[in-house]
């Protein structure tokens, strides 16, 4: 299994002469599907389609069916996006579906989005917090935390109406959880 970067990643822009003479290449304005394993990767260092539901079963505890009938594409370097359903490979559209996943950096960033659609089932490294934390957490602030699990991306949730819902990613280091809401989304709770 993937925790993310490792064998099955690599540099994105990398540029491959085959023997055919063709160039296997990210294009970066175009949608191309992920292949299924590493093994029928045809972009070099593209993720496979197993190695991100292993990340997310590995780092969250998230069941791998919760991504049954979603395909998973790239468009631009490391920049993965999830799709209900499917689509003709190599589509040249502005948006398809969520933006998912950032693969390219040092460790696999979660998006908002995707944590608010696929961890409500999350069981590892989710770190819950009250109504006064959470509200912090929304407006973009950082905040020291005491947190015994794993350092890096966290689910952050909270209890809602007798539920825990995912609020989004947190970034955890050095006993401060760091709160990655985009800056569009964060909002002061009163």
């Amino acid at each position: 299994m993937s925790d993310g970067p490792g064998e099955d990643f690599a540099t994105y822009d990398e540029r491959r002469d085959d023997a055919d003479g063709t160039f296997e290449e990210n294009r970066s304005q175009v949608f191309e599907r992920l292949p299924e394993t590493a093994a029928d990767r045809e972009v070099e260092g593209r993720p496979s389609r197993e190695a991100v539901v292993d990340f997310w079963a590995d780092r969250f505890g998230v069941p791998p069916e919760t991504f049954d009938g979603y395909t998973f594409w790239e468009k631009g370097a490391g920049k993965l996006w999830a799709y209900a359903g499917d689509a003709p490979d190599a589509i040249d559209v502005e948006a398809l579906g969520m933006v998912f996943l950032r693969v390219r950096q040092d460790h696999w960033k979660p998006t908002t989005d995707a944590v608010q659609r696929f961890a409500r089932d999350a069981s590892e490294n989710v770190v819950l917090l009250d109504d006064e934390q959470a509200k912090r957490f929304v407006a973009g602030e950082d905040q020291d935390l005491k947190w015994d699990g794993d350092w890096g991306y966290l689910v952050v949730s909270h209890d809602l109406a007798g539920a825990v819902e995912p609020l989004g990613v947190g970034l955890y280091l050095y006993g401060e959880l760091r709160s990655q809401v985009p800056k569009g989304r964060k909002r002061d709770i009163d």
